[in-house]
């Protein structure tokens, strides 16, 4: 039974509605209130902890696959953090941080045809993702633009709805699917995963370039977080099948026109299963905190290594 601090069913509340609002029908959050209890709070906890010990902004990584629950696990966190330890959060995706449609179409036709599909390490703007965290970490804090990315459209949006942060944040989670990914060996690229890098990719530009971009530019990035927090789906069949409830989700609060079809998402995600399975495989023991979701999509257990 958790200890009732004072606003305790204020903060409860604001979590109950939120997780409400993020309901599609026939798709409802399952175990709310232990959910909250056994997870979110001591989670919370943690980041405060560690912010508390340092004093300085503390870069949360969060990451795992596809349709995981990384969005709503982040603003759930932010509610928390906001009024149980008056903590200014920021949050972003690694999403927000792709390159334009025009920049990928560049690159698809100078390097390899892949690099079209938003994703896979590489089409990601890199430069502007580590100034944006290192400006975020500076003691003399000056205001900066957050890019945000609309996937719907498949592009960047205009400047006028990035995010603009004008007071230095406590925390700053930083979600996305390859946050805190790590690059294979050469010899493990040889043979394909699946049937987009046997037909697409036969000659491993693609995989080759994607592995070398996380060995270089990518581990730069994550180098700066403090506290990697790895959420691990069961196996990656069920990637695909949360992948569709989340682009249920995209069609109900968004306006775009390009919202993609089952056979669509099932190719689009051969695109992140390499990164996705060696993610699975060895974050594990690598996450400051593994955090086991069960096959009914609920957070199940929870470890810190």
């Amino acid at each position: 039974m958790t200890k009732k601090f004072p606003k305790f069913f204020k903060i409860k509340n604001k979590y109950l509605n939120f997780i409400k609002s993020q309901e599609i029908s026939g798709e409802f959050f399952k175990n709310k209130h232990k959910q909250f209890d056994d997870f979110y709070l001591p989670i919370s906890k943690n980041i405060f902890e560690n912010y508390n010990r340092y004093k300085k902004t503390q870069i949360i990584g969060l990451s795992g696959g596809q349709g995981s629950g990384k969005s709503t696990i982040s603003k759930i966190l932010k509610i928390i953090l906001k009024e149980r330890y008056n903590l200014n959060t920021v949050i972003f995706s690694i999403d927000d941080f792709y390159k334009t449609f025009y920049e990928r179409k560049k690159m698809s036709k100078r390097i390899c045809k892949l690099f079209l599909t938003r994703g896979a390490p590489g089409t990601h703007d890199t430069k502007m993702l580590l100034n944006c965290l290192k400006n975020l970490k500076k003691d003399n804090f000056k205001n900066i633009n957050i890019p945000t990315f609309d996937k719907s459209i498949d592009d960047r949006r205009k400047k006028k709805y990035w995010i603009k942060v004008k007071k230095k944040p406590d925390i700053v989670i930083f979600e996305g699917w390859c946050v805190g990914a790590k690059a294979q060996t050469k010899n493990s690229l040889t043979k394909p995963i699946n049937e987009l890098e046997r037909i697409k990719d036969k000659k491993k530009i693609w995989r080759i370039k994607v592995n070398n971009e996380l060995k270089t530019k990518y581990k730069k990035i994550f180098t700066l977080i403090d506290t990697l927090i790895f959420l691990k789906v069961p196996s990656f069949k069920y990637v695909y099948k949360w992948r569709v409830l989340q682009e249920k989700k995209l069609k109900k609060f968004s306006k775009g026109n390009k919202i993609m079809t089952k056979t669509q998402i099932k190719e689009f995600i051969m695109h992140y299963e390499r990164i996705t399975r060696n993610m699975i495989k060895n974050l594990s023991s690598s996450a400051n905190i593994v955090v086991n979701i069960d096959k009914q999509h609920c957070l199940n257990s929870m470890k810190y290594n």
